[in-house]
């Protein structure tokens, strides 16, 4: 499958026409009148640029529609997903990918391998794949990191994830900002995008990012993608990110 290029962002600041104020005098009680309507104006624009932010501090997201929001829909269809595990939650093997969100590796992985992967092993319900992003590359893998987190409280984690691959930019190029993490959360139906950008910097994702970096160490992970299965009641192996040796690892495990 095609990657999609990253969305573009659109950012216009757009100023009112002014009105000429030279014209014919009016009488006190029409003065009146424009004061009290003013006044009801002034308000409005207030209540206004309260609501939906405005002035040269404005910091809001513009977030679009990715590329391959539907492919990535049509793939994860109907799989149960319920925080950072996607799949049936009793299938007998389960499979735990490291990720760095920027890393080009892991997107190769994950647009190359893991979709055979979910259609044979996933969508049968014989395994279950739980994701634990890291941070490897930069600050952007962090922001990626955190804001997975994020969706998968909205249990759409995988979908967020591999909205990021397909549309992955450079290392450290920018590219993944608050826009981009609005546009992924965007692309997702059913997802409240700015539940996930709040969600990201809140303490209950941190704690889970720092359980994920605690897990890394513990499984000695030394780079991304870092790939470990087994059956879901015992001990997990490093296996091969390739689709034969990983396919080989879960036809094992299955066993």
């Amino acid at each position: 499958m095609t990657s999609g290029k990253a969305a573009r962002k659109q950012r216009q600041a757009a100023r009112p026409p002014t009105r000429s104020t030279e014209g014919r005098s009016a009488s006190p009680k029409v003065l009146a009148g424009i004061a009290i309507g003013l006044v009801g104006i002034g308000a409005a624009v207030l209540l206004t640029v309260v609501a939906f932010g405005g002035g040269e501090g404005d910091t809001s997201v513009n977030p679009t529609t990715l590329p391959d929001a539907n492919v990535i829909a049509r793939q994860l269809q109907g799989i149960p997903q319920s925080g950072n595990v996607l799949g049936k939650a009793s299938a007998p093997v389960t499979l735990v990918e490291y990720i760095d969100l920027q890393c080009p590796i892991c997107r190769q992985f994950e647009t190359e391998v893991m979709p055979t992967i979910i259609d044979r092993y996933v969508r049968t319900g014989k395994v279950k794949v739980e994701a634990r992003p890291i941070a490897f590359i930069g600050e952007d893998s962090v922001r990626g990191r955190n804001a997975m987190i994020a969706a998968g409280l909205q249990n759409r984690a995988f979908d967020f994830s591999q909205l990021l691959y397909f549309n992955q930019g450079p290392e450290n190029g920018g590219w993944l900002d608050d826009d981009m993490v609005a546009s992924a959360a965007t692309s997702i139906p059913g997802v409240n995008v700015q539940q996930v950008l709040d969600d990201a910097e809140s303490s209950r994702v941190e704690q889970t990012a720092a359980r994920y970096d605690d897990q890394a160490t513990a499984d000695n992970v030394g780079g991304t993608p870092t790939v470990l299965v087994g059956k879901s009641d015992g001990e997990l192996s490093t296996t091969g990110a390739d689709l034969e040796s990983l396919s080989a690892a879960l036809d094992r495990a299955l066993r």
